[in-house]
């Protein structure tokens, strides 16, 4: 039987550390209010998992639906951005509050964590992420994150909590993620529209047949986030090792529920990359883009170094030490990396030899444009 497999893969047994992300709409009813006695079932079972011995973080929507209703904000605060920061501001402490209160009714600690996308696409915070969530999980805390909405940009922003929750998981070593739904997994299609449509109960690889089986929007119209932002989630988890079952919320004891059921779809870890490439890997913004011919593309997948001759083109403006994008000539994304030169440079060498480099750039050249220690493939 695959279901008891796939709900043991995430197990306190074989998960010491787990990522749990929690919906809007499964977390604030339509009248604005927080679903407590829901929450509370929630509760239980992150307490049940602590008992157990597993570590357990929270990814928790919520906080732009419960500012609206207070705040008396159209169409669920997200009107506007300026609506939403301010929705978000003022409903983040209604919601830390209900955490607190509820994780220390079962003898809990919580602590509040509020990131923005830029926290975990700079290393260097990144890497201070990393450290406080490991310190906080090593001390038994609970720690409840959330984006924080109320300075995030339209360009700056995760813009859902799925790919919050894989980059969260990613940076505290985690080796599970739960997404809990308003749908209990991935369809072959849509099953609002397509009453033929089956449940996929494990993928190894989210390849182009997967992505056709997604429907982007939120069903709930509460969120922001559709079944294509799970799937990036989880190549993003799967790209760190770790799995992740999208589960459904729609029931109590929605941890328990999954673990006595294994109803749900899950996305098995890969092998995992670790530090720098594991950051690059779940990275969501890129600075630029160099594009590479045929045997470029053929060499790192070999695992080699680009190489200034196999590229063709440069696009955006970046740094030395920015991450850009490498792709094919039909666009596909091949990788990430490391630049070793910035866009100026970097376009006066393009599809050029080492050997006539220098006098083009007025320095001796370095020994790639994207050193194979600083890349990824994606």
């Amino acid at each position: 039987m695959v279901a008891p497999l796939i709900s043991e893969s995430l197990s306190p047994a074989s998960c010491p550390r787990l990522i749990v992300k929690i919906g809007s709409a499964l977390l604030v009813d339509k009248a604005g209010h927080i679903r407590r006695d829901w929450l509370d079932t929630v509760v239980a079972d992150i307490a049940a998992r602590r008992d157990a011995g597993q570590q357990v973080a929270i990814v928790s929507s919520g906080a732009i639906a419960l500012g609206a209703r207070v705040l008396g904000l159209p169409k669920g605060g997200r009107a506007s951005l300026e609506d939403a920061q301010a929705a978000a501001a003022t409903g983040q402490i209604g919601l830390s509050s209900a955490w607190a209160q509820l994780l220390h009714e079962r003898g809990l600690v919580a602590a509040q964590m509020l990131v923005t996308l830029d926290d975990l696409e700079d290393r260097r915070r990144y890497l201070n992420a990393s450290a406080t969530l490991d310190r906080l999980l090593a001390l038994g805390v609970v720690p409840v994150i959330n984006e924080n909405d109320s300075v995030a940009t339209t360009e700056i922003r995760f813009g859902d909590n799925d790919r919050l929750a894989a980059r969260v998981g990613q940076a505290a070593g985690a080796q599970g993620v739960i997404l809990l739904s308003d749908i209990d997994g991935l369809y072959t299609a849509n099953p609002g529209v397509d009453p033929t449509a089956t449940l996929v109960p494990e993928v190894r690889v989210v390849d182009a047949r997967i992505r056709a089986m997604a429907d982007g929007g939120s069903a709930s119209g509460m969120g922001s986030g559709g079944m294509i932002s799970k799937l990036e989630a989880a190549r993003i988890a799967q790209g760190s090792g770790a799995h992740l079952a999208i589960v459904s919320g729609r029931v109590d004891h929605p941890l328990a529920r999954f673990a006595e059921t294994g109803r749900g779809t899950l996305f098995w870890g890969g092998v995992g990359r670790k530090g720098r490439k594991a950051w690059l890997a779940g990275r969501l913004t890129a600075r630029g883009r160099i594009i590479v011919d045929a045997g470029a593309a053929k060499a790192l997948r070999d695992g080699r170094s680009l190489l200034a001759a196999g590229a063709t083109r440069v696009e955006g403006l970046f740094a030395r030490g920015d991450v850009i994008e490498i792709s094919d000539a039909e666009g596909l994304i091949l990788g990430r990396g490391l630049a070793e030169y910035d866009a100026a440079d970097a376009a006066k060498i393009v599809g050029r030899r080492n050997d006539a480099q220098a006098d083009l750039l007025g320095y001796a050249p370095r020994s790639a444009m994207v050193h194979r220690d600083h890349l990824v493939l994606v």
